[in-house]
């Protein structure tokens, strides 16, 4: 009876706290996953060395095609005029397929259009923003040049006003 009394009578801050605290558990069982999922990448194959060095050569043979800036309006719900200024170069494939998005480039901007003059000012809120613009510009270059052609758009400004 006498043990109860005193386990009773010492606070819960007082008492010995187990070996491990919440958080160190938490992050133990974090890295056990993280370490789980990159012995399963390597034993599934992963990443070759070679396979790094030959995307990284292809890196180099990029060829950047700069797209003059456009400014197009915004639709909004209130009777203020919005303006959107996009400034962006297209990454073509290789130095070869740079020329065809040259040749191209009066219909990939009009492809571009409609798709620009349809955004809201709220659209073009937040962080995600730029990556849902940016891929659906990738789409619509992708769809006037073909698969293959168009690697990546870069935006370098977006500003809206």
């Amino acid at each position: 009876m006498q043990s109860n009394a005193i386990s009773e009578a010492v606070p819960i801050e007082a008492r010995p706290a187990g070996r491990f605290g919440k958080r160190a558990k938490i992050i133990a069982v974090a890295a056990l996953v993280l370490g789980g999922g990159v012995a399963g990448y390597a034993l599934i194959g992963g990443d070759k060395g070679e396979d790094v060095a030959s995307a990284a050569g292809d890196a180099g043979s990029d060829a950047y095609v700069e797209v003059p800036p456009m400014i197009v309006n915004l639709r909004s719900s209130d009777a203020q005029a919005r303006f959107l200024k996009l400034r962006f170069i297209i990454v073509a494939a290789d130095a070869g397929k740079s020329e065809k998005v040259r040749q191209k480039l009066p219909v990939i901007l009009d492809a571009l259009q409609p798709f620009l003059r349809e955004l809201r000012p709220d659209d073009l809120n937040g962080s995600a923003a730029v990556f849902r613009v940016k891929e659906e510009m990738m789409s619509r270059a992708t769809n006037v040049l073909g698969v293959g052609v168009v690697r990546d758009v870069l935006i370098q400004d977006l500003v809206q006003q």
